[in-house]
């Protein structure tokens, strides 16, 4: 795999690809003999920032927990590709195979989600209510489903962490965070910063179900 493509080139088949293509176990002791050495490895790498349970309480860290394979595998290729700018992932990502990115794909798919620890407050009725109205305008939930817990490419945004959230809408906004398509850079990029704040505290306060099995 070069590592001079482009996005032009379809980052989500490329995903697809790896999915598609990394040998599959040829039995379900095998399936969980995989699972249970990426659970090992996610173990002693990720979980120090992102959560035993894949639910982050780093600052800035997202949560995996209820993530699906597809979106994950993704992520980890840009990181190995110096697509995404994050010293410690690119760090990471840069070692691993297209089967780690694979193992460590699934295995993440495996992690329910996780509800948010109840806030010291309770939300703000007024904003919370913007943010709803502001998500349907702008058809988030067209893509992330009306739970929001999102599908295959499309990442769970239920009850992720407020601060990446903001921080991840805005890098959009601006062009720069990337995707596997200018979707939401398209969808973003006329909307009021102040309205994405209002966006990323709604949707990070998200009311519905949060233990909704991931999927791959």
């Amino acid at each position: 795999m070069s590592r001079g493509l482009s996005l032009t080139q379809g980052i989500a088949g490329i995903a697809m690809t790896f999915l598609a293509s990394a040998a599959p176990p040829a039995s379900a002791q095998g399936t969980q003999a995989t699972q249970g050495a990426y659970a090992q490895r996610y173990a002693a790498v990720c979980a120090s920032c992102h959560g035993a349970n894949g639910r982050s309480d780093m600052a800035g860290t997202p949560v995996l927990a209820g993530q699906h394979s597809f979106y994950a595998i993704t992520q980890l290729f840009l990181f190995r590709e110096g697509r995404r700018d994050n010293p410690a992932m690119s760090a990471v990502a840069k070692t691993m195979k297209d089967e780690d990115l694979r193992g460590f794909s699934e295995f993440i798919a495996t992690l329910p989600a996780v509800p948010a620890p109840p806030p010291a407050a309770p939300p703000d009725a007024a904003r919370m209510a913007r943010g709803q109205a502001l998500a349907q305008t702008h058809r988030c939930v067209i893509c992330h489903g009306a739970d929001l817990s999102g599908g295959q490419q499309v990442p769970r945004i239920a009850q992720q962490r407020e601060d990446y959230l903001q921080m991840t809408l805005h890098g959009f906004r601006t062009g720069k965070r990337p995707g596997y398509t200018q979707a939401m850079t398209e969808a973003l990029s006329g909307i009021p910063p102040e309205d994405l704040d209002t966006l990323a505290y709604y949707v990070a306060r998200f009311p519905g179900t949060a233990a909704k099995p991931p999927g791959k």
